[in-house]
């Protein structure tokens, strides 16, 4: 298959539905752990790869579906302002990612780092996996995400998660092939099955679906309220990109950055995310499961994504199947989620190790100890008409100080240090 032209139509098509399904788990937990529709999931997925392939002249072989960024933000903007204008903040998401990639056009990648360094994407990442550590753990403990309703008797509850959990863990660290790219689908199994020898699973919800039946497209509402607190999320997912970027270059020994160019690819991500959200769908990112399945495969088609998106918006369509996903007992999805929340923090943990953030620096301390408290804390600044709160909050704070702090000189630290143990 290394041999794009030499590949048959069905051969293509087989290579894509093993795409969706390697990205399915993830696509559709998502939306299920932010309360929006698995079904609108798969459709925006859908519609924003082949939006994405038709800005990057079909070049790149990435698959672009579901944001784990924004589980958390999402959660949150449901919650305080609803669904709706939810939707209007992710669109406004993916216009900053226009403008990112214009940017990128007239300037090149440095200004971002410059803006942007490992020292506030870090711990503005760290956040965004902490800051609803509480929910996935009332969810484990068979309560509503908030923690004011239980669902299910806390023992079974606990019995499920903790299965759900552990199962995710031994696939993702024992696995090998292709079951190693799905330790979260094989979690959400085991656990539900567990779920069911207990009576939590409610099977009448799937048997009175259609089998085909329109996804609940919601229409989005702009509020400045919800775009300010948006915005800064964006930050992570960017970054998400471009590294994406780079890892499929290296994969498919190519250079993207170059050709298409990296405005291309973030000008594409921009147009897929808001045309995503103006269905009710959440914000698109390149899949780095698929990558890896890319990587295994070897087939670095992008026709072979053409499909994998077909496929998606064909099943969007099918309620038995969008039924089923939405009868997954929280539980289960509160044990993955331990994992979930807590890995995106070890990404942000690991963006500070490998960029070398040197912590005995006060400069660094004082940006990377404000960013965590104000984010995880849920700190809130301004009036009902307009506030700035955790991420976004943290995220901005932590860009101005990373902009005013002087930058001291290594060499006087070092000898401050020298003289204080004198």
């Amino acid at each position: 298959m290394e041999h794009p032209h030499t590949t048959s139509t069905f051969q293509n098509a087989l290579a894509g539905s093993q795409m969706l399904f390697v990205a399915f788990g993830a696509m559709v937990l998502m939306p299920i752990l932010t309360g929006l529709e698995p079904s609108v999931a798969m459709f925006g997925a859908g519609i924003g790869t082949l939006l994405f392939q038709l800005v990057t002249k079909r070049m790149v072989p990435v698959f672009l579906a579901s944001s784990f960024a924004f589980i958390a933000p999402i959660s949150f903007s449901i919650q305080t302002w609803g669904m709706a204008p939810t939707m209007g903040g992710l669109i406004a998401v993916g216009f900053t990612y226009l403008i990112l990639g214009q940017f990128v056009r007239w300037r090149g990648t440095a200004f971002l780092e410059k803006v942007l360094p490992p020292v506030v994407v870090g711990p503005v990442i760290m956040v965004i996996g902490l800051s609803l550590a509480p929910v996935a753990v009332q969810m484990a403990m068979g309560k509503s995400g908030d923690g004011s309703i239980e669902l299910f008797p806390y023992q079974d509850a606990l019995i499920v998660s903790m299965l759900a959990l552990v199962t995710t863990l031994l696939v993702a660290t024992l696995a090998k092939g292709l079951f190693r790219l799905i330790p979260i689908l094989c979690g959400i199994i085991v656990g539900s099955i567990a779920a069911a020898t207990l009576g939590m699973l409610d099977g009448s919800i799937v048997t009175e679906a259609a089998w085909i039946a329109m996804p609940n497209f919601v229409a989005p509402e702009f509020n400045w309220q919800v775009i300010l607190f948006m915005l800064p999320v964006a930050i992570a997912p960017a970054i998400e990109h471009i590294g994406d970027v780079l890892a499929i270059g290296n994969v498919a020994g190519k250079d993207y950055v170059k050709k298409p160019g990296l405005h291309r690819t973030l000008t594409g991500d921009g147009i897929a995310t808001s045309v995503a959200a103006c269905f009710g769908a959440p914000p698109n990112t390149t899949y780095s499961e698929v990558t890896g399945a890319v990587m295994l495969t070897k087939n670095f088609n992008p026709v072979t994504m053409t499909w994998a998106a077909c496929f998606a918006i064909l099943l969007a369509f099918c309620g038995k199947l969008g039924a089923l996903l939405q009868s997954i007992p929280t539980p289960v999805m509160g044990g993955i989620l331990i994992l979930l929340f807590g890995s995106i923090a070890a990404v942000g943990m690991s963006s500070l190790v490998k960029n070398n953030v040197d912590l005995s620096h006060q400069r660094n301390l004082c940006i990377v100890a404000t960013i965590l408290v104000l984010g995880i804390g849920g700190m809130s600044v301004g009036s009902a008409q307009f506030s700035l709160t955790g991420i976004s909050l943290c995220g901005v704070v932590g860009i101005l100080m990373n902009l005013l702090l002087p930058k001291a000189d290594r060499g006087t630290l070092a000898s401050e240090l020298k003289n204080t143990q004198e």
